[in-house]
């Protein structure tokens, strides 16, 4: 049997979202063949320091259980941990993970790993400049307003609509504005995490999402409905049992479908992104498609959507991992041979 890849898992992490990164990484884990791999694992404080997890010590390292591991610039442990292993899959949401900062100190050390580089990273996390990108390759998405710090909160559109921070995910600190009494509050809400808000059109229409997978020749998932069982999909809706149902294929138009798919993939390589990425949508009752947001690290259990899409396409979780890991040393592989 050939030699076990070392793998390092990274959860957890500094923003919000750090315990849906812990269940995602506790899901590939699992998942992961121990006959093709070999696992460890670095949680990473919402404090942001890191720490190997018990029993998660590769092999020829000296083993470091317990013991608090501060950030790069602090110690060279992390480094020694990362200069074991063959590749490094990040499975963090958000801040501080899914923004290029960690894509940024994995290129440093000169480690693969999992997802889209520092670019993509950084550009899909602001939805500000997502939307300019997608906006210039023609690309429909719903229509904002952008506030910066000491801009008022004023906007063009009929109400409902969505007040969200630009650089976060999960809807965490999304709110729903009925009306102009609610506005206040939903911006100062927004900027509690972070200090460039949008105020979004609402989007009437049918919430769908597509998976993308691949680096030179992407391919689409399946299409999957998002049906919230509240009025809009928010954070329970999310992540609370019962709180949503996922319809494969969704309950839309062929030709919209197709369309999904098409500008899902259109999205990911205007976006740079390689490796994997979720797209969500609004298809509009007269069937127009229109882009919400990509995630270049969604949610990811088993039961997670973009596990679930791919799920539908033929390709299990566990083959999934293994596709991720091979585009990830592919990459790397491939831009070693560049000259800087």
């Amino acid at each position: 049997m050939s030699e076990r890849l070392r793998v390092a898992v990274l959860a957890g992490g500094r923003s919000s979202e750090h315990a849906i990164s812990q269940a995602s990484a506790r899901s590939v884990l699992e998942a992961l063949d121990p006959a093709r791999y070999e696992s460890t694992t670095i949680e990473i404080g919402r404090d942001g320091r890191w720490e190997l997890a018990a029993g998660s010590s590769p092999a020829g390292l000296p083993a470091h259980v317990g013991e608090t591991l501060p950030v790069l610039a602090q110690s060279s442990s992390p480094a020694l941990v990362l200069g074991k292993v063959d590749v490094v899959l990040p499975i963090l949401h958000g801040p501080f993970g899914e923004d290029g900062t960690v894509q940024g100190l994995l290129e440093l050390a000169g480690v693969p790993y999992v997802g889209a580089g520092v670019a993509a990273s950084a550009l899909c996390m602001d939805k500000d400049l997502f939307k300019a990108v997608l906006r210039d390759r023609s690309i429909p998405v719903a229509k904002n307003v952008t506030l910066r710090e000491g801009d008022p909160a004023e906007h063009p559109f009929p109400y409902p609509v969505f007040v969200k921070p630009a650089r976060l995910g999960s809807s965490v600190g999304i709110s729903k504005v009925h009306d102009e009494t609610e506005l206040h509050d939903a911006v100062a809400l927004a900027r509690r995490h972070d200090d460039k808000v949008l105020i979004e059109e609402m989007v009437e229409g049918v919430e769908v999402e597509c998976g993308v997978l691949g680096n030179s020749n992407p391919i689409a998932s399946e299409v999957g409905e998002i049906v919230a069982h509240a009025e809009w999909y928010d954070y329970s809706a999310k992540y609370d049992e019962g709180g949503m149902d996922l319809v494969v294929p969704a309950r839309i138009a062929p030709e919209a479908i197709e369309e999904v798919r098409r500008l899902a993939v259109e999205s990911f390589v205007a976006t740079e992104c390689e490796g994997m990425a979720r797209i969500d949508f609004f298809v509009r009752p007269g069937g127009e498609v229109v882009v919400n947001e990509l995630n270049t690290i969604p949610g990811f259990t088993s039961t997670s959507v973009y596990a679930k899409l791919f799920e539908a396409s033929g390709i299990s979780y566990s083959e999934l991992l293994d596709w991720l890991i091979e585009l990830a040393l592919e990459r790397h592989e491939r831009r070693s041979r560049l000259e800087f």
